[in-house]
């Protein structure tokens, strides 16, 4: 008797799976997820920099960089996806200069001198030009004999007072750019 119905289950089970497939259902795309990507994956220069530390510094967003790397030049620059400026970029170069040097032929006329960045530093704000706004500079020499320029370049119309508040926050943020990392 056991294996009658055995037999008989067996069968019913069998013929179930001989029925005809239902059609597939046809499901919606997934909408593609936007990936932040950080300013580091673009190598070179990039590598110190951080979206998010750079919004935290100057309150500027930024979501696309660039690097190149040229000699013992590094070079970064950041902009957002949907403007051209403002734009920011971070340049560091190998040098053997002492602070003497940097003082006679690197810091630029008017240049206010910036304490505890490298071993010597400024900021200076460069006026607006026929195609862009005033720019803010902050330039330092490392310890680690590095001459390291960080410059904010402002979109057609902003003025020079704009700029030199910029110049203060790029202050903050090259007192957490570690060149010793590149």
């Amino acid at each position: 008797m056991r294996a009658r119905t055995w037999l008989a289950a067996s069968a019913v089970l069998l013929t179930a799976g001989c029925a005809e497939e239902a059609a597939p259902v046809a499901v919606p795309a997934a909408e593609p997820r936007a990936v932040e990507v950080s300013a580091a994956s673009s190598g070179g220069a990039c590598r110190l920099l951080d979206f998010a530390v750079i919004a935290k510094h100057t309150g500027g967003r930024f979501d696309v960089a660039a690097a190149m790397e040229k000699g013992d030049t590094h070079t970064c620059v950041v902009r957002a996806e949907q403007a051209v400026l403002p734009e920011l970029t971070l340049t560091v170069t190998d040098t053997s200069i002492d602070t003497s040097t940097f003082t006679l032929d690197v810091l630029p006329r008017g240049a206010k001198k910036v304490t505890k960045l490298g071993k010597i530093g400024y900021r200076h704000t460069l006026p607006k030009t026929a195609k862009n706004g005033a720019a803010a500079e902050v330039g330092w020499l490392s310890g680690e004999g590095r001459l390291a320029t960080l410059r904010w370049t402002s979109p057609r119309g902003t003025a020079t007072a704009e700029a030199d508040k910029v110049a203060g926050k790029l202050v903050n943020l090259a007192k957490v750019i570690d060149t010793r990392q590149l």
